[in-house]
């Protein structure tokens, strides 16, 4: 019998495994008959063996454009490169020549913002035509636009040391040169790589003169003439190899994350596919979830006879410290005698102890997991006059401004302000996963159908009619679109999430995650914190 989680898994690496194509064989084949590799073959030779690549943004596009922009066109991720964590950016030629779609820009920034974050060398993988110019009114324009790339790029540059290396692989065309330029290296590959503010065709347009393209820009002429490159390699496989030499010269990080290579779960991951119901509204264990992530599946639970419905407690994966927030997910026993509580609900004594948890952590240095399966905060008389507004912003608080690292796993429900006090995107976790089941919204399908239309079917109800055939579809037709828009690979579409998870993946990718965020020095607005013109740390 197949599960719920089996299922939307199988479908998700379906969808994912189409994507890895890009442009399809042919333009693959294309980009080889051209003697370059294509944009995941560069990656995985640039990436220590035997390595994951933890991808982010794999599904971003995927629904739009009429399949013609998977991945937007760019791929971006961590890797690791001499033993060191990385964030990588490499432009997909076989997509539209790796033209930048409105998406492209969305995916490039948070790779960026996951660099200056976590103080992250940075490497460029330049192979694009530029902008799509069909969509330029997504891509050029706006304060989030293709200008904030080179902001950021020069923010890393001046005041944040990050290094940043750019390898021109392709074209690199108009204002696009400047994201090489404004990098600390750039390489560029003989006979395919071309740089410039203006191709060959422009330039006779604008000009008049008639030049080609690799003495316009190629890489002898920006390595002995121009100046504007550093080093010129004969091929992909000769640069590949000089930005491993180059990474492996930068200074150490100031910070290095406890790490344990031996370190095992409690439990097998693939026994999670069972675990977790079939019915996302029925209950099951979080503490049998918890084992199959968590060092010898151990949580030092931190008040556990106190609002049991929220799990906080320390803990270990792969050897890295790491303080755990979890949404029980079965009915407890309230206090002092009260009714039972839901779990997956935010009470004003979770609020506070959360709260309290999440500022221990924070002036010990630990950073945070939150495991989110919530459904939202309390509501009622009770909960109104124990003061869950008053506790809820506490929470809130306490999770905003925490100079710890937050990383944030979904496994089933994100909804309402639950999900924003479980670190929700607008607080700028520093990673963002989800497993195929998770389910991102205000609410869910059947609560908004009652908040909307709740009053005319209970109007019909009452005098004793069944609903009209109008209000029937007007019914159906938002459960559909509820159902669409809480799909994990809708919100993994919008970049709303960095990667969908399996189970078997989680705990490693959590492993690299938490590490990678180790040297986020915190705390942050945004993805960085300019140091003030008196001086002080960045």
């Amino acid at each position: 019998m197949t599960t719920r989680l089996a299922d939307l898994s199988a479908a998700a690496r379906e969808l994912e495994q189409r994507l890895r194509l890009g442009g399809g064989p042919e333009k693959i084949e294309r980009q080889h008959k051209q003697g370059k590799l294509t944009a995941r073959e560069r990656i995985a030779r640039l990436k220590d063996a035997d390595t994951p690549f933890v991808e982010l943004g794999l599904l971003v596009a995927y629904d739009k454009y009429d399949g013609e922009a998977p991945s937007a066109g760019v791929v971006t991720g961590i890797i690791h490169v001499g033993c060191r964590p990385c964030v990588v950016v490499a432009n997909d030629a076989t997509v539209k020549a790796g033209s930048w779609w409105p998406e492209t820009i969305g995916k490039i920034l948070r790779a960026q913002e996951c660099a200056m974050r976590s103080r992250l060398p940075i490497i460029y993988l330049v192979d694009s035509a530029g902008v799509n110019l069909p969509y330029q009114g997504g891509v050029f324009p706006g304060q989030y636009g293709a200008a904030r790339i080179f902001y950021y790029n020069s923010i890393m540059r001046r005041y944040l040391r990050i290094p940043q290396i750019a390898a021109v692989m392709g074209p690199c065309i108009a204002g696009g040169a400047y994201l090489p330029a404004l990098s600390d290296v750039i390489l560029m590959v003989k006979g395919t790589s071309f740089m410039g503010l203006g191709g060959p065709n422009l330039v006779k347009g604008a000009t008049g003169a008639v030049i080609d393209g690799e003495t316009l820009g190629g890489a002898t002429t920006h390595t002995s003439i121009s100046a504007v490159a550093h080093y010129a390699v004969e091929n992909d496989e000769a640069c590949l190899a000089k930005i491993r030499d180059l990474v492996g010269r930068l200074e150490p990080p100031a910070r290095i994350a406890p790490f344990d290579a031996d370190a095992e779960p409690g439990a097998d991951p693939q026994t999670l596919y069972e675990l977790l119901p079939n019915d996302h509204r029925m209950q099951y264990d979080m503490h049998a979830v918890l084992r199959t992530i968590l060092d010898g599946g151990e949580l030092d639970e931190f008040q556990p006879a106190v609002a049991p419905e929220m799990i906080c407690g320390d803990a270990r994966i792969e050897g890295t410290p790491v303080g755990v927030v979890a949404n029980l997910r079965h009915l407890v026993k309230g206090p002092h005698g009260e009714g039972a509580r839901f779990g997956g609900i935010i009470y004003t004594e979770s609020a506070e102890k959360v709260a309290y948890f999440i500022q221990r952590c924070d002036r010990q240095g630990i950073p945070l997991l939150f495991v989110q399966d919530v459904s939202g905060f309390m509501v009622g008389k009770d909960a109104e006059h124990s003061g869950i507004i008053r506790a809820g912003a506490h929470f809130v608080e306490a999770m905003a401004t925490t100079s710890v690292p937050k990383i944030v796993l979904t496994i089933n429900h994100a909804s309402g302000a639950g999900y924003y006090a479980m670190a929700g995107q607008g607080f700028d976790p520093d990673f963002i996963f989800s497993w195929p089941t998770g389910r991102m919204a205000v609410m869910e399908g059947e609560s908004a159908v009652q908040a909307v239309h709740g009053p005319s079917l209970e109007a019909a109800k009452k005098a004793g009619f069944d609903p009209s055939d109008d209000l029937k579809a007007a019914v159906n037709a938002m459960r559909a679109d509820y159902e669409h828009q809480l799909d994990a690979r809708y919100a993994a579409a919008r970049g709303y999430v960095d990667t969908l998870l399996y189970p078997e993946d989680t705990r490693t990718v959590l492993g690299i995650a938490l590490r990678a965020a180790w040297q986020n020095p915190g705390p942050h607005l945004g993805p960085f914190v300019l140091p003030s013109r008196l001086g002080g740390d960045v």
